[in-house]
């Protein structure tokens, strides 16, 4: 790799270590670039602009207003009732409780941070009345949390697929059967881990008919919350709307059910909510148009050909080559958050694995698992972190369950979707064909 491009990644990875912004860790790479290389800064500048000036980017501040809405408003309480009817009478069951929560709550705000937040303020008051210990529900809801990147609609395989020119829909559907299969192995392990476990309380048992009574008046209650997944996937995978239109479907939906239907979302509350979406957004779109330049002067550098080189130079087994990816990728989710990662890693690893014969849409679903797991893997781990600060649990006590989590859960699922390209394409092929 040469001198000039090894310096510049130094530099953000060295910028991202010691914790600058990481707008500002991109601009300082990209600054190093321009200077050493001699580029133009002239004609990067318009370059960005000219590759945010998107649609597709609209999905953004709208999902994340329609996340706050939702937590603000009430509607993540409905979601869990529903669920902890079924899963709340057997040991362990709170917490299936929360996986399933988060990935319900991830199929409408397609934010993982936005599901930590909602769904761990209500589920860890009771996960800790019920007796759970406070590092594994904080672990598990870390991991849970980050069902939102694959359970569609998701906001980062819609930046995969304008960064990577590829189609919107065959992004959710290559990453909805990983996310449906990291979903129950979180459930799963969750159950292992605490099938001994005497301390949890576990709410009374109850006949057939009654649980079926209380499902059917729970899910009545929650009815107008229920609906949301259903209009906006159903649009989405029904050709009725793009997914910015849905989007902003899901705002408009939201906001009501949670003034007037709910009654937990006040006018205060909506403009507080709108005031950090707009801050959210902002931060998101600086970052963004600094990875533009950024990835644009990588690209020029060859850096794609460049790191393909050093790989082969290792192993020409395509299989060894998609390990060590898998490798890079994590590594990058542990230095930064999800969106970072996607919008610098697409333009640099798309050409590589396409060069390895990989469909692109495959990688869809190979790059949200991984900077999913990388942003639940010490010793970084942001998602993990934030979730420690909602439970206040100790990070040394959230180690030993997010280890098993990862080796028993986000492992198996990340080899399947590399490795069996099935796994991402077949729901593809059904619905869009080849």
């Amino acid at each position: 790799m040469e001198m000039t491009v090894a310096i510049a990644i130094g530099i953000l990875m060295f910028t991202l270590f010691i914790g600058v912004p990481i707008p500002f860790a991109f601009f300082g790479s990209g600054a190093y670039l321009i200077f050493a290389g001699g580029y133009d800064p002239g004609f990067l500048l318009p370059y960005g602009f000219a590759k945010m000036n998107s649609i597709v980017l609209l999905t953004i501040p709208l999902f994340i207003m329609a996340g706050g809405v939702m937590d603000k408003g009430g509607i993540g309480d409905r979601l869990v009732d529903v669920v902890d009817t079924i899963a709340g009478r057997i040991r362990g069951g709170l917490g299936v409780v929360t996986v399933v929560t988060c990935a319900i709550f991830g199929a409408v705000t397609g934010s993982s941070s936005a599901t930590v937040s909602c769904i761990g303020s209500i589920m860890m008051p009771k996960l800790k009345q019920a007796g759970y210990p406070m590092g594994h529900s904080a672990a598990l809801l870390a991991s849970s949390g980050v069902l939102g990147i694959l359970i569609p609609p998701s906001m980062l395989m819609i930046l995969y697929a304008w960064m990577g020119n590829q189609s919107v829909l065959a992004c959710f559907l290559a990453a909805f059967v990983p996310g449906v299969i990291l979903t129950v192995l979180l459930s799963l392990v969750n159950l292992f881990l605490l099938r001994n476990n005497k301390d949890i309380a576990v709410s009374p048992s109850m006949d057939m008919a009654t649980t079926a009574k209380t499902f059917v008046s729970k899910s009545a209650k929650a009815s107008p919350a229920l609906m949301m997944p259903v209009i906006i996937l159903g649009g989405i995978y029904g050709g009725i709307m793009t997914p910015t239109e849905a989007a902003a479907v899901a705002v408009l939906y939201a906001v009501p059910v949670a003034m007037f239907v709910y009654r937990g979302l006040k006018a205060k509350n909506l403009m507080y909510t709108l005031i950090e979406s707009a801050t959210t957004t902002g931060v998101i779109m600086a970052m963004m148009f600094a990875v533009m330049i950024l990835s644009r002067l990588y690209i020029m550098e060859n850096l794609p050909d460049q790191i393909m080189h050093v790989l082969t130079s290792i192993s020409d087994n395509k299989f060894v080559l998609l390990l060590m990816i898998n490798v890079f990728m994590l590594i990058m989710g542990m230095l930064m958050d999800d969106v970072s990662g996607v919008l610098l890693g697409t333009p640099i690893l798309v050409p590589l694995i396409m060069k390895l014969g990989v469909d692109p849409i495959q990688f869809a679903a190979i790059m949200g698992v991984n900077l999913g797991m990388g942003n639940v893997t010490p010793p970084t781990a942001p998602l993990l972190y934030l979730s420690g600060r909602i439970s206040g649990a100790p990070v040394t006590e959230m180690l030993k369950p997010t280890l098993y989590l990862i080796l028993f859960a986000w492992l198996p699922t990340l080899l399947l979707t590399t490795y069996v390209p099935e796994v991402s394409l077949t729901l593809v092929h059904y619905l869009m064909g080849n």
